[in-house]
């Protein structure tokens, strides 16, 4: 059984690189968001959409497909790894979607 986990959305907003080490996950998540802002974007439309059509749940993952299937053949680079993290922030920037989108506990920054 499955149970839902809902932290406290923590704000996503500095790189963490110390000399030497490779990019973390939120690291290269930062990177991209900020070279797409589109995406970003594109997912505030898709899930505002799913909601309005009455959807009480939302799954990045199906809506990386989706958008997937909107852009221009040949755009790559939708990390399926930063669909938790661009879940947490439609939170931060959308607090009552929360109980749209399950979130479980982050193992690594």
């Amino acid at each position: 059984m499955t149970t839902s986990y809902t932290p406290a959305v923590p704000q996503i907003s500095h790189l963490s690189l110390r000399a030497g080490s490779r990019p973390t996950l939120t690291d290269r998540f930062l990177a991209f968001d900020a070279e797409h802002p589109y995406v970003y974007r594109a997912l505030e439309r898709l899930t505002a959409d799913r909601l309005a059509a009455g959807a009480t749940r939302v799954g990045l993952k199906a809506l990386f497909e989706d958008l997937r299937r909107h852009l221009p053949p040949g755009v790559r680079g939708l990390n399926n790894s930063f669909t938790a993290l661009y879940a947490r922030k439609l939170i931060a920037d959308h607090p009552h979607w929360a109980s749209a989108f399950e979130l479980r506990r982050r193992r690594t920054p």
